[in-house]
């Protein structure tokens, strides 16, 4: 049994990754920024539910200390995207080596992983370009990562393409390159999730997942 903080745990791949934990056996603290908005969260056996805010180090790693491995699932929509990943990034470096954490494993985005070609899924022809600003700002919180020196092990997760909102769990998944019409569920996507912390296999890179 593994203790491990989840940032962002009110969205719905955190909870997918609170309740894949939870079945393994492990005891969760599940990170939001108002923890009475999530009643239920509160009231799941072996979770603990606390305020905190990904982008202050010193709170992160106050929260983190005595946790084998923490998941991030964050996101800010009244946030300017470059300046929130990127600060949430050095946040979690900062605080996670404050608090003796060595494994970050994170959830990414489709646009910023590389397709089969080795372009970016967000280069590619016909991409939607709207929300290009979201996926500059996961790129740049990506880069905030590869600058770590060696001692965090993190990972980022993507799904391949997007996620299948109405999806359930098969209990499988592959890895693969990004492709837009590639899907995976939120409960298959938090298997993995917990495969990574559990029997580590990828590290220090992006990974694209899909159902299999």
């Amino acid at each position: 049994m593994s203790q491990i903080i989840v940032f962002g745990a009110g969205g719905r791949a955190g909870r997918a990754a609170v309740a894949e934990a939870r079945s393994r056996g492990h005891q969760v603290t599940a990170v939001v920024r108002e923890p009475a908005k999530y009643a239920d969260l509160l009231a799941v056996d072996g979770v603990r539910t606390v305020a905190g805010d990904v982008t202050h180090a010193r709170s992160l790693a106050q929260l983190s200390i005595g946790h084998d491995a923490a998941i991030s699932a964050v996101y800010d929509a009244a946030a300017q995207p470059e300046a929130f990943f990127a600060s949430a990034s050095r946040a979690l470096l900062d605080g996670l080596a404050q608090a003796g954490v060595s494994r970050l494993v994170g959830v990414g985005l489709a646009s910023v992983l590389e397709t089969a070609s080795g372009a970016l899924l967000m280069d590619t022809p016909g991409y939607p370009q709207d929300y290009r600003a979201f996926y500059l700002g996961h790129a740049a919180g990506m880069d905030v990562l590869r600058t770590v020196p060696p001692g965090l092990d993190w990972l980022v997760l993507s799904p391949a393409g997007d996620f299948d909102h109405g999806g359930a769990r098969t209990g499988r998944y592959r890895t693969a390159p990004a492709e837009a019409t590639s899907r995976i569920s939120y409960a298959d996507f938090a298997i993995a999730l917990l495969d990574e912390i559990d029997n580590p296999q990828h590290h220090r890179t992006h990974v694209g997942l899909e159902a299999a």
